[in-house]
């Protein structure tokens, strides 16, 4: 192992965490600047960047709850931002004035609101709420001189909205009545609801977005293929071709304000890949001296000559980039990384496969620490959220940390995972705390495996439904882990799946077809519910929770914690006061996230 020593400097978490967390990336009306999210405050607000000047601004200054800006207007710098009570996931939409002054346009106190986009004209824009009915997003459409709003689709049966024409005329719908399988509507005023994707087996059909004259619709599908690739339907005579097929999932399409590209998502073995389309040629634009990471936020000016977008890597967190088209220039308008921190320090993942027990191939994102010495480390599984989900090859501070600090993680994409076809992805139904968790013990044996990982030292951590994978380990696979860090993850999935948001109604039957129905199935529903079997959990545990929590409930985790207290096991409990599935505060990171290296120095 004497070739891999290498010297690093070791860093605090207050020096990981004072590194810059931006996100979003919307080019103002004029090309001029950019409007993003930054937690530079320690918690998120609305920023803009001027792109000569590369000059940040403030331009929110909330102290308690994250602000994430969503669009400039379209013709002037007004903007609207998006914002909840601590984590409870009710959003409201708020107008931001030159001026700074602000204001709820959508102030009813117990609903969700989400804006959804710019009308064609540019005189209103849509948004959802489930004002009306708390179970449903409904479509309205708000009109910026007066800001008042009317409703344009009532939601009563559930769908899922996608996308609205530009002539106003079509409004594209989906609903998902179990997983691999979903179905694709077309509403008008003219004719109602039509149903547009007959077809035969389990095939999922996404609308993504229109074309320019309204007479085409584009749209996600796997028909006859095990990846999702693009598509798009004549809507007067319902013939279809195929746009673009990769050989990964295409997970996202969306034109430029004039049409003149079009730009899709792949999700290439946990790497996310941009390509831009030029309509007119339907040759590909090169992004020329792109650096190697992961594309998201992506936004074009309304000249169609810049593009803005986000860009990160496993060892180097999110920066803000603008692309010009014309000249083919690129020029990076952030450095997030604290200055503290030399980025040589951090070390770059790797997309590993290993066999799991039936010898399927399981994909994972691999961290190797820098090895200091020439004795063996420990190590940690870790457990995206979902169920589905995907852990990819992205930024992870929790990760580079620990990695910083002598800690090996592996994180698994056990079956039931996205990203790798719908097989793979329907291969936990049913099944879960099973087959998946199986998943994750193999991660662990091939971590063993490795010359130089402690076997004896390899514990487990998620949050969410890594969460929940957690907690299944130490209570079904008691030996298996030497401890659990378990992050929200569900306790108690007869709770959980009676009591999901209301907002998440049009899911409920899928999430019942997934994992299990808490009505008709209530006895395997228990079987894989570890606080039914904490008594058997033996092994150290840490617990770390919001209090607004409105998908994993503060009980789940209160009721695991008493229960494993009376093993007489060594147990941690964090709870956050003011956040909610999800830790968007820094100051609430650094206590957290140094709590679960002190657990785990401790206690591994």
């Amino acid at each position: 192992m004497s070739e891999n020593i290498k010297a690093v400097k070791k860093y605090t978490i207050e020096q990981f965490q004072n590194t810059e967390n931006i996100a979003g990336a919307a080019l103002s009306h004029d090309g001029s600047s950019i409007l993003y999210a930054s937690d530079q405050t320690g918690v998120f607000n609305a920023f803009s960047i001027q792109i000569k000047d590369m000059l940040p601004t403030q331009l929110t200054e909330s102290a308690t709850n994250a602000i994430f800006p969503i669009s400039y207007f379209p013709q002037d710098k007004r903007f609207l931002y998006e914002s909840d009570e601590g984590g409870n996931e009710l959003n409201h939409i708020y107008l931001r004035e030159e001026n700074g002054k602000v204001t709820d346009l959508t102030p009813s106190e117990q609903a969700k609101a989400e804006f959804f986009g710019w009308a064609e004209d540019e005189r209103s824009f849509f948004y959802e709420s489930n004002k009306r009915d708390e179970r449903f997003m409904d479509l309205y459409e708000m009109d910026i001189d007066s800001f008042t709003s009317q409703l344009v689709f009532k939601n009563e049966e559930g769908y899922n909205i996608a996308s609205v024409s530009p002539n106003k005329k079509y409004i594209a719908l989906y609903k998902t009545d179990k997983p691999n399988n979903s179905d694709m509507y077309i509403y008008s005023k003219e004719y109602g609801i039509k149903h547009i994707s007959e077809h035969v087996g389990d095939v999922d059909y996404l609308p993504v977005t229109f074309d320019q004259s309204s007479n085409h619709l584009y749209y996600l599908t796997d028909e006859n293929h095990e990846f999702s690739y693009l598509k798009r339907m004549n809507l007067t005579t319902q013939s279809t071709e195929t746009v673009a097929i990769e050989d990964w999932d295409i997970v996202m399409a969306k034109f430029s304000y004039n049409y003149k590209y079009l730009i899709y998502a792949i999700n290439n073995n946990g790497k996310t890949e941009v390509k831009l389309l030029d309509t007119a040629t339907g040759n590909y634009v090169e992004i020329e001296n792109l650096p190697e990471g992961q594309i998201s936020s992506v936004s074009i000016s309304k000249n169609e000559g810049k593009l803005a977008f986000t860009l990160n890597s496993s060892n180097a967190p999110s920066n803000l980039y603008c692309y010009n088209l014309t000249t083919k220039s690129l020029t990076r308008l952030t450095d997030t990384l604290n200055p503290e921190m030399n980025p040589n320090d951090l070390v770059k993942a790797e997309v590993v496969h290993y066999s799991s027990f039936d010898d399927l191939s399981i994909p994972a994102i691999y961290y190797k620490p820098h090895l200091e010495h020439n004795e063996k480390i420990p190590a940690l599984v870790f457990v995206h959220g979902g169920p589905g989900g995907q852990s990819t090859v992205d930024y992870n501070p929790l990760f580079q940390y620990l990695a910083n600090h002598g800690y090996a993680i592996l994180a698994v994409n056990n079956r039931g995972s996205s990203g790798y076809g719908k097989t793979f992805f329907k291969a936990a139904d049913k099944k879960h705390g099973e087959v998946d968790l199986q998943d994750c013990i193999e991660g662990k044996n091939y971590l063993a495996s490795l010359e130089y990982i402690d076997e004896n030292r390899i514990g487990i951590i998620g949050g969410s439904y890594g969460g929940y994978m957690v907690l299944a380990a130490m209570a079904f696979q008691p030996e298996e882990f030497e401890l659990g860090v378990d992050i929200f993850g569900v306790s108690n999935w007869e709770r959980t799946l009676k009591s999901i948001p209301p907002w998440w109604e049009a899911m409920r039957d899928v999430l019942y077809k997934k994992i299990g129905d808490p009505y008709e199935e209530n006895e395997y529903i228990r079987s894989i519910s570890p606080l039914f079997h904490a008594k058997n959990i033996s092994k150290p545990l840490i617990v770390l929770q919001g209090a607004n929590d409105p998908r994993v409930l503060q009980e789940e985790s209160d009721e695991i914690v008493e229960a494993v207290k009376d093993n007489n096991v060594p147990v941690e409990y964090i709870i956050f006061d003011d956040e909610g599935h999800g830790f968007t505060k820094r100051n609430n990171r650094i206590k957290g996230y140094q709590a679960i290296k002190q657990f785990l120095d401790q206690h591994m």
